[in-house]
């Protein structure tokens, strides 16, 4: 993983940051890709995009998301930390969930969760969970109507275990693609899609 600096000079704490992100060991579900990092935002940022792979079908993807960690030692006030992670998840749903009055609540508690599963310290957080119901017509009429969740969300990182933000990230992510929690080095059997 590269960093992108604005003074040209590396950031001790933001290299070990990235070579935290990088031994992070992942569900063998997700696949993590690092794309450009925004610009502007933070003197060091790092982007990444994943996606969970149906164990069954790896040509069929359950959901996918962006995590971008940003580091500015300035800690702008906003963030109340020198870290903030932004993040982005959305998986399809049961149509049924499409009138679930709770859905928000529920999405927002799966990240609330993950990161207290992830036992990491954390502030600032802030986002919205939305879901979108697509029903077709006319010439598409006979396709199912579709719902998907979306969760973005940002929070400053606290303490020095950026990694494990990422793995509570990839938690939430997998949590709404319809993988059940692992336990660590536990591998998830094939069973009936959701």
């Amino acid at each position: 993983m590269s960093s992108r600096t604005v003074t040209g000079r590396e950031s001790p704490e933001f290299a070990s940051a990235l070579e935290q992100l990088h031994r992070a060991r992942l569900r063998s579900e997700i696949r993590l890709t690092e794309v450009p990092a925004p610009q502007r935002i933070a003197p060091y940022a790092v982007a990444l995009t994943a996606d969970v792979i149906d164990p069954r079908d790896p040509d069929d993807d359950l959901a996918s998301g962006r995590f971008v960690l940003l580091h500015d030692p300035s800690a702008p006030e906003p963030w109340g930390g020198q870290w903030r992670a932004v993040t982005f998840a959305r998986a399809e749903l049961e149509p049924e969930l499409a009138t679930d009055p709770l859905l928000g609540e529920v999405g927002w508690s799966w990240l609330v969760d993950a990161l207290e599963a992830r036992g990491v310290d954390y502030a600032a957080e802030a986002g919205t969970v939305t879901r979108v119901v697509s029903q077709s017509f006319g010439g598409l009429a006979d396709r199912p109507a579709s719902v998907e969740m979306e969760v973005r969300a940002s929070w400053t990182p606290l303490g020095s275990e950026v990694g494990e933000h990422l793995l509570a990230w990839a938690d939430l992510l997998c949590t709404i693609a319809g993988l059940p929690p692992l336990p660590e080095g536990v591998v998830a059997l094939p069973g009936p899609r959701r």
